[in-house]
């Protein structure tokens, strides 16, 4: 996309990136919604425990038969608008937020190119993708496992949560996605740093 808007492919754009990191996301949500759905309701499913709708879904294939043959094609995509939001976000502003914190990092820090820069930098753009997709994650969890049609949309989700239980209810289980998605986000952007700068020596 950068050469076609500015015939150099090294150009960094902040719009392009984000644009392209929330095209990804959406178009990779869309497709995976399915199998999400199924992940969710099978996490949640314990029969000495149970927490929310409980669904007895033997694997992942059971799962999406059950849910084909029940709900339909369109139980299958339940909530997907909520996926297609949260990772259209989380992937829009995790490379702009990395090659800005990065930026930031050399400029006032002095910190030179390698894998400190990286792990810094990888670590701001974690915890930014954090703050900006955990809305949407939870309005994804809730849509997954409603019971019946509890929800009728995204925003009838976002508003009953905030009504009942205020604000702060969007960002619950907050740290607990933070230390899932902060080791992911370092471990992906660094070892993609690293792995260019081998492929480079390579081709050199």
């Amino acid at each position: 996309m950068t050469v076609a808007i500015f015939n150099d492919a090294n150009v960094q754009s902040l719009g392009v990136n984000i644009f392209s990191g929330a095209a990804s996301g959406v178009l990779g949500a869309a497709a995976g919604s399915p199998f999400f759905l199924v992940k969710t309701r099978l996490q949640s499913f314990s029969p000495f425990l149970p927490v929310g709708t409980q669904h007895g879904y033997k694997n992942t294939a059971d799962g999406l038969g059950q849910i084909g043959r029940n709900e339909g094609i369109k139980g299958l995509y339940r909530g997907v608008g909520a996926a297609m939001v949260r990772t259209g976000f989380g992937s829009s502003v995790q490379l702009p937020t990395y090659f800005f914190a990065k930026r930031r990092l050399v400029r006032h820090l002095g910190m030179g190119e390698g894998p400190a820069l990286h792990l810094a930098s990888s670590a701001a753009s974690g915890v930014v993708v954090c703050c900006v997709m955990h809305p949407p994650d939870t309005i994804m969890s809730r849509m997954y496992n409603q019971t019946g049609n509890l929800y009728s949309g995204v925003m009838d989700c976002v508003l009953k949560t905030i009504r009942t239980e205020g604000v702060l209810a969007i960002y619950k289980g907050f740290f607990a996605h933070l230390a899932r998605i902060l080791p992911h986000t370092i471990l992906t952007l660094t070892l993609a740093e690293q792995t260019n700068k081998f492929m480079r020596q390579v081709e050199d």
